[in-house]
């Protein structure tokens, strides 16, 4: 019996949606310890996934993408994390799933060529990079000449995009929000796409120099004051600035979570997960849990440094 325990991430930002030099999409993100999906799965006559969790469906046809013909495969979830708050869950399912059919009949798929075949990561190549290698991911986006539109991972068929930068995160606490509420998803977030595209291009360049001249550093030095100002910065610019403006209670967490003592506070993907950095990781979890009450939960994590655990059990 095969066992996958797959990270959750975050997803800082998506770095060019204007594309007027030729690329689309890139992105920054950072894979996290906590939440985990964890699965069990054997060989079966059938197909067949078990347990209390909404990603079964997605499971399922993650799973059918890949057995060959005539056979099965009995998947067991054991942990999972709802979907559509911005911590990656349908991309590392899918890929758990995936995976758990590679290795149990012995297909030598890599992971980028599993992504293809469930059809994650035509956008943004983070999940698919944490699932793989974890720790802290860049990726350089697609040629929009074979994108050809600005549309969403869930929208686009491309294959996930390069990865320029896989480096290991500090060992800093990071205090994750998840308010009640959902993000943008499925045809919502293809509107949203549509109507916030092309983001202005002065934007998408002080965004650049932010992530050159300062977030980057910032984890090379260990300097989490500059990096969560780096943080704070990028949720003012491109795209990530258009997500933000849609999820208000995660605006306003955030900058509680500033006034409270954080060096800097975000909001993964379209939200409405918020993160922070600060050096009380104590007491910004009791902030934030003040701030969003019984609707929703907060948890204290670290980076991910490696991918998915694959062990037999």
């Amino acid at each position: 019996m095969l066992k996958i325990t797959a990270g959750s991430r975050l997803h800082i930002t998506l770095i060019d949606m204007n594309a007027s030099i030729g690329r689309v999409d890139g992105g920054i993100g950072l894979t996290l310890d906590s939440p985990v999906i964890s699965l069990t799965a054997e060989k079966s006559d059938i197909l067949e996934i078990t347990g209390i969790s909404e990603h079964i469906e997605r499971m399922k046809n993650s799973a059918m993408k890949l057995l060959p013909d005539g056979a099965g495969i009995r998947i067991s979830i054991e942990k999972d994390y709802p979907s559509h708050t911005g911590l990656g869950s349908g991309t590392q399912a899918s890929l758990a799933a995936g995976t758990a059919v590679n290795m149990i009949y012995d297909l030598g798929f890599s992971t980028n060529e599993i992504a293809i075949k469930v059809g994650r990561g035509g956008t943004s190549g983070i999940g698919v990079a944490a699932f793989e290698s974890g720790g802290f991911i860049l990726d350089g986006g697609h040629r929009f000449a074979e994108k050809k539109d600005f549309l969403p991972s869930s929208a686009s068929r491309l294959p996930p995009a390069p990865v320029l930068l896989r480096r290991d995160f500090p060992d800093w606490n990071i205090v994750v929000a998840v308010p009640e509420q959902k993000g943008a998803s499925l045809k919502k977030e293809v509107d949203i796409f549509q109507k916030e595209c092309p983001v202005p291009l002065e934007e998408v360049e002080k965004l650049s120099h932010i992530l050159l001249m300062q977030l980057l550093p910032a984890i090379v030095e260990e300097d989490i004051e500059t990096f969560g100002k780096s943080i704070n910065a990028i949720q003012e610019l491109g795209f990530k600035k258009r997500e933000v403006k849609l999820q208000q209670a995660s605006s306003k967490l955030m900058q509680v979570l500033r006034d409270g003592g954080a060096y800097g506070a975000g909001m993964s993907s379209f939200g409405p997960t918020v993160y922070a950095f600060g050096e009380d990781a104590a007491d910004l979890k009791r902030i934030a849990l003040e701030f969003i009450g019984d609707k929703g939960h907060v948890f204290i994590t670290k980076a991910r440094n490696v991918g998915a655990g694959i062990e037999t059990i």
